[in-house]
């Protein structure tokens, strides 16, 4: 048998980071990958010579070793972008976040009167109790600009009514943002702000790799390589061997591998059903309650050089399927292949099995191309070609029970030490790229020796996260949080 070596299961962003962290300091580890490609969620797609990304990813962060490593890893290709978003409403497009005088062009005057008349209503007259979305929001922003800016898109993403997510997730999700930080960005820009003041989602500059995330994960790949780490592709999980005390092998693709440290980044139901023998019936009984939200891409060519300058749209539109709109010629042009098309990816989120996800790759290449024109963004007959690429287990997903189920499974880690979880999947936890780097630095740093607890990486209600580690800086103050449903009185 082989000399139990460390294990890292899965080669997105959080594997190949401990693996990577690992290897600066001499120490070997293999990664299994249930996949062909590394980058999990933040793969970059090569279709025809298109790359899309699955959804977008900048890079910008404040922990300071997660900055170093991009650099490190991809150097000159790391390139600085400016970032435009806007929000595509009644065939109007909306600066994200809100410029005065385009909302009050865009709106007109009697709907931007009725708008303030909201404003001030709900400033005057506050709805309680304030324990859901759609109330939180409306007190700080009126009804009619919740209505417009706030209500559809958040209920595409999550598939759950503003009326029924808990209104932390709005406080935490939305802290810092309001008219007033708004109007002041409109007026002022960021003149006169550090780093640590920039609301996250009024920053307009990031840096991106020059073809796109991917390239961050296949670097790293090879760095990790290069330095006698290997990672197997095509070797989904079939069991985890475990004992109190330990874990001591993981069997994948009709091999055992025995290992002294375990880190896992595959999600956490997926995990606990591997486990052998049978866990706890606690352990067993939480993990059909870990769900998640997917997500598939429809790509398409179009046969047009400039569509609109925006990186990303967010479609405010009830009578289309479509939530969000990527311009992949405007995260990078090396992403476009030929300059007089564009690449547009167009965002769906689904549960896998619905009738979405279930829907035929031709079918839904239509369905954007019909959607799109609907919008008036793009004439059907200019698109060329598409792809497909579908996502599993995009989002986890915070309902009722999660959390008591991660309570259990936190429980049984203090019951097999050298068993780490890291990433958005491993730890269940809807995190950034940065995030799910620094839980897998941390963990790399444990089995050299470090003292670290993972799980007290951003849990604070408040979005001020020191991290005690001598070059570790704040967590960026906006990893996105996922909506949880409000309880049902009673039940």
């Amino acid at each position: 048998m082989e000399s139990p070596s460390i294990i890292i299961i899965g080669a997105g962003p959080a594997g190949l980071t401990a693996a990577y962290e690992l290897s600066k300091a001499g120490v070997r580890s293999t990664i299994l990958e249930k996949d062909s490609v590394v980058g999990g969620i933040a793969r970059t797609v090569n279709y025809k010579g298109y790359r899309f990304d699955i959804g977008g990813h900048r890079f910008f962060t404040k922990v300071t070793r997660v900055e170093q490593m991009w650099h490190e890893v991809l150097g000159n290709d790391l390139i600085r972008r400016s970032r435009l978003s806007r929000i595509y409403y009644r065939g109007k497009f909306f600066y994200y976040p809100l410029l005065a005088f385009n909302a009050l062009f865009n709106l007109g005057i009697w709907e931007t009167l009725r708008c303030v008349a909201s404003y001030g209503y709900a400033k005057l007259a506050p709805r309680t109790p304030e324990d859901d979305f759609a109330t939180w929001v409306t007190n700080r922003f009126g009804r009619r600009l919740f209505e417009i800016f706030f209500k559809t898109y958040t209920e595409k993403v999550w598939g759950i009514p503003c009326t029924e997510i808990q209104a932390e997730w709005a406080a935490q999700r939305i802290k810092g943002l309001s008219l007033t930080s708004a109007i002041k960005n409109a007026l002022f820009g960021e003149l006169g702000r550090t780093k640590e003041q920039i609301i996250k989602t009024l920053i307009d500059e990031f840096e991106y790799p020059r073809h796109g995330p991917g390239m961050m994960w296949t670097r790293t790949r090879a760095l990790v390589e290069q330095r006698g780490g290997r990672v197997i592709f095509n070797t989904p999980v079939d069991r985890i061997y475990w004992r109190e005390g330990a874990v001591e092998a993981v069997e994948a693709g009709g091999h055992v591998y025995p290992t002294s440290h375990l880190i896992s980044s595959m999600p956490v139901r997926e995990l606990i059903e591997k486990l052998s023998p049978i866990p706890p019936d606690e352990l067993v009984a939480a993990a059909p309650k870990l769900h998640y939200r997917d997500f598939l891409t429809v790509a398409l060519v179009i046969n047009k050089p400039d569509l609109f300058p925006d990186n990303w749209i967010y479609v405010h539109d009830k009578n289309v399927k479509l939530g969000r709109i990527q311009n992949f010629n405007n995260w990078s042009p090396e992403m476009v292949p030929d300059p007089s098309t564009t690449c547009l990816g167009l965002e769906y989120f689904c549960f896998e099995g619905d009738g979405l996800w279930n829907t035929n790759d031709p079918d839904l290449i239509e369905l954007g191309k019909r959607e799109l024109g609907l919008l008036g963004l793009v004439n059907p007959a200019d698109v060329i070609d598409g792809a497909v690429v579908r996502m599993q287990k995009a989002y986890p997903v915070y309902d009722g029970a999660y959390e008591a189920a991660m309570d259990e499974v936190r429980r049984f880690l203090r019951r097999v030490p050298n068993l780490q979880l890291v990433g958005r999947n491993g730890m269940h936890r809807y995190n950034n790229q940065d995030h799910s780097m620094l839980t897998a630095i941390l963990a790399a740093r444990n089995i050299l020796g470090g003292h670290y607890d993972l799980w007290q990486v951003n849990v604070e209600q408040e979005y001020h996260e020191e991290i005690t580690a001598g070059e570790m800086q704040k967590l960026e103050e906006t990893q996105p949080l996922v909506p949880q449903r409000r309880a049902t009185p009673g039940k």
